[in-house]
């Protein structure tokens, strides 16, 4: 196997974020599911930001925040996802590149508008999104760059990518070029709601090896099963993939492989502000600490880390160097 040019690929949709702090009523009167994630037309997105009170953008995207945080760690990063040529596209591309992550996927110049999602955060801190894929659903193979692929030694894909069917071919042929190259590829399920519209595809791709290592929080891997028997839930992942992380919120993760399990305990915060971005900045400490060697448990010590600072303030990306507290912490891998 060649040397890798990359630590981690990612293959998302490049969204921008549309943040406001609400109250539970505003969700109730707007129809929307607390905590869950709704595709949305632009005629939904236009009376949702209508009625939403002040924003500010911040680029997101699931995959493309965990990148972010990779890239903050100092791992070497890229990501591939579809922008417009337009004001939300360009600020993307400027952001991405900023932190330090490679990002070459040529922007559409007609069509959709940049993606976007309309986030509305809750007193709890707990965040609503309504999303408007716009020009990432035009994400298609011809932009996954087999060179590329082939020279990170993780790539990472995100479970909404599932929605767009020309998304889902390059997923497809991402997948099988890293394993060409003797590489292995991520997955993380993304949203419940995705998993209930996916649930048997996910399950092919865990079971005929497409994905080695599999991102769940404990409402995903319920719907994965259509069960709500954590223990069950858990024992049938550990035969269905070669590596899974279930986080569990405050009560930490548990690493699931076919070995054993490998509780690990949240990292101590002070305040709950934004929980937009937790599972997004787990998965990047996680697999910060799989490409520096790191064992599991120590993977998920540095995933812990990592959702625990973004959970302390707005935003789903670091707003601090993760590199520098993984360091403080004794966790930076040697």
């Amino acid at each position: 196997m060649s040397s890798a040019t990359y630590d981690v690929l990612g293959i998302g949709n490049a969204i921008v974020d549309i943040m406001a702090r609400t109250e539970d009523d505003f969700l109730v009167a707007h129809g929307m599911a607390k905590g869950g994630m709704a595709l949305i037309d632009e005629a939904r997105a236009a009376a949702i930001y209508g009625a939403m009170g002040p924003a500010m953008e911040i680029s997101g995207g699931s995959a493309a925040n965990t990148i972010a945080g990779l890239a903050n760690f100092g791992a070497r990063a890229a990501f591939v996802g579809k922008v417009r040529d337009d004001h939300l596209g360009r600020a993307f591309r400027h952001d991405i590149r900023a932190v330090g992550v490679a990002f070459d996927t040529p922007a559409a110049g007609n069509g959709a508008a940049t993606a976007c999602s309309y986030i509305l955060v809750t007193p709890d801190g707990e965040r609503t999104m309504n999303t408007y894929l716009g020009a990432a659903q035009s994400l298609a193979p011809d932009d996954i760059d087999p060179a590329a692929v082939a020279a990170a030694r993780f790539t990472y894909l995100e479970g909404y990518l599932w929605d767009p069917p020309r998304a889902k071919e390059a997923f497809l042929k991402a997948s099988a070029i890293a394993h060409g190259a003797g590489r292995e590829v991520a997955l993380t399920l993304s949203d419940s709601f995705c998993v209930d519209r996916y649930r048997d595809e996910f399950l092919s791709l865990m079971r005929t090896g497409a994905v080695d290592l599999v991102f769940a929080n404990e409402a995903e891997l319920h719907a994965l099963y259509g069960t709500s028997d954590f223990d069950g839930a858990l024992t049938q992942l550990q035969k269905d993939v070669r590596l899974a992380v279930v986080t569990r919120s405050e009560k930490g993760c548990i690493v699931a492989a076919p070995g054993g399990l490998t509780p690990v305990p949240a990292h101590p915060i002070k305040e709950l502000v934004d929980t937009t971005g937790a599972g997004d900045l787990f998965a990047a400490g996680f697999l910060f600490g799989l490409v520096n060697g790191a064992g599991h448990a120590a993977a998920a010590q540095l995933g812990a880390l990592a959702a625990a600072e973004v959970i302390q303030h707005i935003g789903a990306r670091p707003q601090t160097s993760l590199k520098a507290l993984a360091e403080a912490e004794g966790l930076l891998p040697a």
